[in-house]
């Protein structure tokens, strides 16, 4: 596959270009930054540009057979809306045969308030619209909360040192953990199997874990003991402001406020299967994952203070 990439300079598009790259499939994404700035994606070739200038995406995708498309942290309507309609008309122009576009998260069947919700929604709907009778397959990914956020410079040293594993989400909140890696696997499989296009598939671990059972999880791939702490979603905010600014931070953040408030209990939760069938992957155990990861980099003051 030639496979054009929206997102691969970020976590999740990251994952995806990499596994990609070790399969030796060929990778376009587009960047904004310059040469310097921009980071190292083995078997990946840049295009300066922006999503929201229509030439700049349709070079993005000149000669690709493939899309991969995850939207960055921007929760503005009308400009989501643009790089929607962008990424579809290019798509279109060149005759991409499948995009998959993974929504960064569940997507609750009502309308909300919430723009972390609505601007996804929004770009699927683009997507499908724009796209249809194209030629062009459309698979829709709605994934829970990864498990890379735990491992990260806010919860790793808690983790590796206290064995507290604080996060936004109430105790009793059941979620399909998965990670980047996960994710990678199922965009992979959504590009190349049979029988997914135009579906929409909620994917995720094939078990729900709420607080205390995720606390367990962690426990075992530590070998150590792990209690879990709600984190208040303004506390999460606040924090995240400022690795990625005020609002990307609402942003994302929005997500958490709305699980908190107990409006969709259920969202973040395993499917009933659907999902690992139709794609044919089976996403790690949490234990599993967390027994690969070197935790022995947060027990260290110095990467902890960095």
């Amino acid at each position: 596959m030639r496979v054009a990439v929206v997102g691969a300079t970020g976590f999740q598009g990251g994952a995806t270009a990499r596994l990609l790259a070790e399969r030796n499939h060929r990778i376009r994404t587009l960047t904004r930054k310059p040469d310097s700035e921009r980071p190292q994606v083995a078997g990946t070739a840049f295009v300066s540009g922006d999503l929201a200038n229509a030439d700049d995406v349709r070079h993005l995708f000149e000669r690709a057979t493939h899309a991969s498309v995850v939207m960055p942290l921007v929760y503005d309507a009308e400009t989501v809306g643009t790089y929607a309609r962008n990424i579809a008309h290019a798509a279109r122009e060149t005759g991409v045969r499948r995009l998959v576009y993974n929504s960064n998260t569940r997507v609750p069947e009502s309308s909300t308030h919430v723009a972390a919700f609505e601007t996804r929604r929004l770009a699927e709907t683009v997507l499908r619209e724009s796209l249809r009778g194209s030629g062009v397959e459309l698979v829709v990914l709605r994934p829970p909360v990864y498990l890379d956020n735990l491992f990260s410079p806010w919860n790793g040293p808690a983790l590796a040192k206290d064995g507290v594993l604080a996060y936004p989400l109430p105790a009793d909140t059941p979620v399909a953990w998965i990670s980047h890696r996960d994710l990678a696997e199922a965009v992979y499989a959504a590009l190349t199997v049979d029988g997914v296009a135009g579906r929409t598939l909620d994917i995720g671990g094939a078990r729900s874990l709420a607080g205390d059972e995720l606390a367990e999880a962690f426990a075992r791939g530590l070998g150590r003991d792990v209690r879990y702490v709600p984190l208040a979603p303004h506390v999460f905010e606040e924090g995240l402001a400022r690795a990625v600014g005020p609002e990307a931070a609402a942003g994302v953040a929005g997500i958490y406020h709305y699980m908190a408030s107990g409006a969709g209990p259920d969202l973040m939760a395993a499917d009933d299967g659907g999902s690992t069938e139709a794609l044919s992957v089976r996403p790690a155990p949490v234990d599993e994952w967390v027994a690969r990861q070197p935790w022995q980099i947060w027990s260290d003051d110095t990467a902890a203070a960095s």
